[in-house]
């Protein structure tokens, strides 16, 4: 229920963002400044943050929302971090594989137990597909 009451709220509090349909890709992109420009500043803060989180620690989605609204973390409000983890640009795969391979590297651990450290809800929560993906393709 939490989450889809999160959910709505990301839906009211962020709105339609897209402008009349043009065909020229100039127009598009000054479209596109001009509705960030629009965006809060707290919104702003909370995507740049999301954006080296994703980039440096390689954080699950669940993770990264935890970061950011964490009070020992950059504790932003609920609808600004929300807003973050489902616009950032992240691979949530290759996230999963770069923790799996810091994992194999720093500390040795089988495939089955990086496996239950990405997915783990006090661990990474890394969804189970994405913990597939990253222990599949660790040696490659």
């Amino acid at each position: 229920m939490g989450a889809t009451i999160l959910a709505t709220l990301t839906l009211a509090a962020c709105g339609s963002t897209s402008s009349s349909s043009s065909n020229s890709s100039s127009q598009n992109t000054t479209a596109s400044s001009s509705s960030q420009k629009k965006l809060p500043a707290e919104y702003q803060s909370a995507l740049n943050k999301a954006q080296t989180y994703s980039d440096t620690m390689h954080l699950s989605k669940k993770g990264l929302y935890r970061q950011l609204t964490s009070s020992s973390g950059e504790a932003f409000e609920k609808k600004p971090a929300l807003y973050a983890v489902n616009h950032v640009k992240a691979n949530w795969n290759e996230n999963a594989l770069a923790k799996a391979k810091d994992y194999q590297d720093q500390q040795s651990l089988s495939p089955a137990r990086i496996k239950t450290q990405l997915t783990s809800s006090v661990g990474k929560q890394f969804t189970e597909s994405q913990a597939n993906y990253a222990v599949q393709h660790l040696n490659k």
